[in-house]
């Protein structure tokens, strides 16, 4: 009896470590999803504004926005599985945009995983292990320049911010 008691403490204690469910997930669900299409939209703007810069960056921004896009479409993806079975992993009192912070570690698991993030997960964890693309060093450091020129990224900064200022504003209490 102590046996099958000891048993099923085991099996259940698992689901017991994750937190309890989320009131309201399909809200911050949504609100995490904004800061990630947000977080998205800020780096086409500033792959835009280098490329129109300089157009013989064109190929490797669009190799460096993929891996932005495969980034944040993996934070979504591993949020809303984190939001509905282990919640515990997720930071909800903070800023949405500290709301899940996955480790390269963290991305590595996933990608070995069979959870639903797995397929992505694999694809940034290779983007980040992977070699560069010839010309990532001179679009860094156009980015940096760019970024140093704030009456240049002024009006994409300000819809940055904008949208985040909205997006932290919505409670889902």
């Amino acid at each position: 009896m102590k046996r099958y008691a000891l048993a099923l403490v085991a099996a259940l204690l698992p689901i017991m470590s994750n937190a309890a469910p989320i009131k309201n997930a399909d809200c911050y669900s949504a609100k995490y999803h904004d800061y990630v299409d947000a977080s998205i939209n800020w780096y086409q703007a500033l792959v835009d504004m280098t490329v129109k810069q300089d157009p013989t960056l064109d190929e490797v921004a669009a190799w460096f926005l993929k891996g932005r896009k495969n980034h944040f479409n993996l934070n979504a993806q591993a949020f809303d599985y984190y939001l509905e079975n282990d919640s515990a992993k997720l930071n909800l009192e903070a800023p949405v945009e500290s709301w899940l912070k996955l480790s390269q570690e963290d991305v590595k698991t996933l990608a070995q995983s069979s959870l639903p993030p797995s397929t992505l997960a694999e694809k940034v964890f290779n983007f980040r292990q992977g070699e560069a693309m010839d010309g990532n060093y001179t679009l860094r450091s156009a980015l940096a320049d760019l970024l140093s020129h704030p009456k240049e990224i002024d009006k994409a900064l300000n819809q940055y911010n904008d949208q985040m200022n909205s997006i932290n504003q919505r409670q889902c209490q």
